[in-house]
């Protein structure tokens, strides 16, 4: 009976062990989600800002008034590219960015000779790809910060909160509320 009793009480603390581990881990496995989905931001973000100088050189030789565009743009590269991963600072100075960017985009077809110029819209349609892995980028950091936010938010898992460490501060991507505005087709005919 005791033996029993001892096995069973043997058992049982196993199995909570066992399931304190599984939490701990699953905590831990969480982080890490976040960071390789903020590194996988940071890779794209790294694509945008090589693409930049490449699309304004293109630009600069048909665009000689529209400097100041260039040099905001650059700028805002800049800008964007010395902040901290995962701050809501570092989200702010790239819709700028995108913002600013998507402003020379619209001018660039006021120019038809830059916008049919081979290069130019080569180096345009590598843009819109890089935008939409940024986005893809977006979704998947918001979706493993929601993750590890839960494990560490409900009950047992928030007894490891702590182990989530600066990952639990970080911000979700927004848009800016400009992109959230409806589209006024009007300004673009």
């Amino acid at each position: 009976m005791v033996t029993t009793l001892l096995i069973t009480a043997i058992v049982l603390a196993v199995i909570c062990i066992l399931g304190l581990y599984s939490l701990y881990t699953s905590v831990i496995k969480s982080k890490n989600a976040v960071f390789e989905a903020l590194s996988g931001i940071d890779v794209q973000l790294k694509k945008r800002y090589d693409l930049i100088p490449n699309v304004l050189t293109i630009a600069k030789k048909f665009m000689e008034h529209e400097k100041g565009l260039f040099d905001r743009i650059t700028e805002l590269r800049t800008q964007a590219m010395s902040m901290k991963s995962g701050s809501k600072e570092k989200f702010e100075a790239e819709a700028a960015l995108a913002s600013e960017l998507k402003s020379f985009m619209i001018n660039v077809e006021n120019y038809p000779t830059l916008k049919s110029d081979a290069t130019m819209v080569q180096a345009m349609a590598t843009y819109n790809e890089v935008e939409e892995h940024i986005a893809a980028a977006r979704r998947f950091y918001n979706s493993a910060l929601t993750e590890l936010k839960n494990r560490i938010e409900i009950f047992p898992g928030s007894l490891f909160a702590s182990y989530a460490g600066e990952a639990a501060k970080y911000s979700y991507f927004e848009t800016d509320a400009a992109s959230k505005a409806p589209v006024n087709a009007n300004n673009y005919l």
